[in-house]
């Protein structure tokens, strides 16, 4: 059963559509949401993002914030939300190599780069998941 699930950042309504499931990473982990999921509020660490409607699979590189689960919908509200199509690959393996560089030279800001270089490391493997999604089948119904 369809439900309605909104990615919001500060800037733009990323995403905004009814969808079958959606799996988003919870602090404590990945947290896998269906129609009728029991209301909760999570914060949200960087990291992919997947929505299923139908066979069809789509993925989001987020950068943290929370999601709030209601009995009428799923809001994301997300630091950064960006979909695989956006995301230039090049660019974001630079910015992870300059998080990996400031982690090493300012360990006094490593805690800050850890979390650039997270969000590095989801945009890259959102863009893996672009490149390979065209040669593999569709997933399994119940495995996003």
């Amino acid at each position: 059963m369809p439900f309605r699930l909104e990615i919001v950042t500060l800037d733009r309504l990323v995403f905004a559509e009814d969808i079958d499931f959606v799996v988003v990473p919870g602090s404590e982990g990945e947290l896998g949401i269906l129609a009728h999921h029991a209301p909760l509020i999570s914060t949200l660490k960087p990291g992919e993002l997947r929505i299923r409607r139908g066979n069809d699979v789509e993925y989001y590189a987020i950068g943290g914030g929370f999601v709030q689960v209601r009995p009428d919908k799923v809001v994301v509200l997300a630091d950064i939300a960006e979909h695989a199509d956006e995301i230039d690959e090049s660019r974001a393996q630079e910015a992870r190599e300059r998080a990996e560089q400031e982690i090493r030279d300012f360990p006094e800001r490593a805690a800050e780069a850890r979390a650039t270089l997270r969000f590095a490391h989801a945009r890259l493997q959102v863009v893996q998941r672009r490149a390979t999604r065209s040669t593999r089948r569709p997933p399994a119904r119940d495995n996003p």
